[in-house]
């Protein structure tokens, strides 16, 4: 399937779902199992307000957040449900997103969870949304690059549906772990998903400002789903304070910046929606226009873009070996622009796997063993160069899988 632009999503659902009765005394997918008419009445609202896209509620539906709520063993039943309630009341007339969301959990060493975890995880939910037949996928308010990455390579071996994906950020336009944002993009638009934005983080204004950067490295449309505003805290009690005509006062900006896709987020409602779509009915799209790209190869490392030119000397080959992290210390102070580290056993990607979270520069991996390539693009957080006698019939399929740069 391929999505036609400009597209609009939904609003709120959290906030929203309070407004019908939800308390928070279970979890958000096991009371919308029990009051599913809640749900159908919100994206009943949401279409008639002009949503091309819905998104199942199925947000916290990974086992990890199922299993926090007391739920086990019951991700292929959950989703299952969900997307059949959701189905019964769209009726066919919108799409419907499978919603992945963060486990909440970090990437060793920061936290205890291995990238071949995040990836179960999010398989298991990617399968059970496939088979419950969602129309596309929506990873979205990811914080961290490996999750995301995760949720990706998952769904990509479990479906050929498109794929979007939104970050969550500081006013900064770095996530909670201090990635920013124009590498993330970077990252994924390497991996050939079908859009990459922002969502929940803060209001339109603020967006806007992040996605003003993204613009420059994109070559993909754009999505905007930005909060009603900033939280307030009233009488123990959360509210947003951005109604819809200011929420959409600065449309305009975010189709010259290149969105195509369209929503909200915390505190907005039907009536943010519909505004939207009424406002985009006179508005022209702008492609995004990459220009801090023009000329360079698009490498990034978990945390910055690192754009390097496509004459760039390799320097040193490293040996990826106990004394790696030395190595990587003494070349992120030097002056050459690239990292390369030599990779042939898939031990020798273990060892990297240790200190990738080190390299503050552009890496190429050196390298002339398949099997020991795919495992350091697997556990490589960021978007690589890559140098080394592989066959173009063993390098295409990993440079679309994983966004290696031939």
């Amino acid at each position: 399937m391929e999505l036609y632009y400009p597209l609009v999503l939904d609003g709120a659902t959290g906030t929203e779902l309070q407004k019908r009765g939800y308390d928070g005394s279970v979890s958000t997918e096991q009371w919308v199992i029990e009051h599913p008419e809640a749900i159908q009445d919100l994206h009943d609202k949401y279409i008639k307000a002009g949503s091309d896209i819905v998104y199942a509620p199925t947000f916290g539906a990974n086992r990890v957040k199922l299993e926090e709520a007391g739920i086990f063993n019951k991700v292929g039943e959950y989703n299952k449900k969900l997307v059949e309630i959701a189905k019964s009341g769209v009726r066919g007339r919108a799409l419907i997103a499978g919603d992945m969301s963060p486990t909440g959990k970090f990437l060793a060493p920061v936290g205890d969870t291995s990238f071949e975890e995040f990836y179960d995880i999010y398989k298991e939910q990617a399968q059970a949304l496939e088979d419950a037949g969602v129309d596309l996928f929506a990873v979205e308010t990811m914080m961290t690059v490996p999750e995301a990455r995760a949720a990706v390579l998952a769904i990509r071996d479990v479906s050929s549906k498109p794929i979007i994906v939104s970050f969550t950020c500081e006013k900064s336009g770095r996530t909670l772990t201090g990635s920013d944002v124009a590498a993330a993009l970077l990252i994924f638009q390497g991996m050939g998903v079908d859009a990459f934005g922002l969502n929940c983080s803060v209001g339109p204004d603020e967006l806007l400002t992040q996605i003003k950067r993204l613009r420059e490295y994109s070559e993909l449309p754009l999505i905007a789903k930005p909060n009603a505003g900033m939280p307030i805290n009233l009488d123990g009690n959360t509210r947003y304070d951005c109604p819809p005509e200011e929420f959409t006062r600065s449309i305009e900006d975010f189709a010259e910046a290149g969105v195509d896709i369209f929503g909200g987020c915390c505190g907005t409602t039907p009536e943010h929606i519909e505004t939207i779509s009424r406002k985009l009915a006179d508005l022209t799209m702008v492609k995004p226009d990459p220009k801090a790209l023009k000329g360079k190869l698009p490498a990034a490392t978990e945390k910055d873009p690192a754009l390097v030119d496509p004459d760039v000397e390799l320097g040193e080959i490293y040996a990826a070996d106990d004394s790696l992290g030395e190595k990587i210390e003494e070349a992120n102070a030097g002056d050459a622009p690239v990292i390369s580290v030599r990779i042939n056993s898939t031990e020798e990607a273990e060892v990297f796997a240790d200190f990738q979270q080190d390299i503050r520069k552009a890496l190429c991996i050196v390298s002339d063993d398949a099997e020991a390539l795919e495992k350091a693009l697997r556990l490589y957080q960021g978007r690589p160069l890559y140098a080394g006698n592989l066959p173009d019939d063993v390098l295409v399929p990993l440079a679309e899988k994983y966004g290696i740069i031939i």
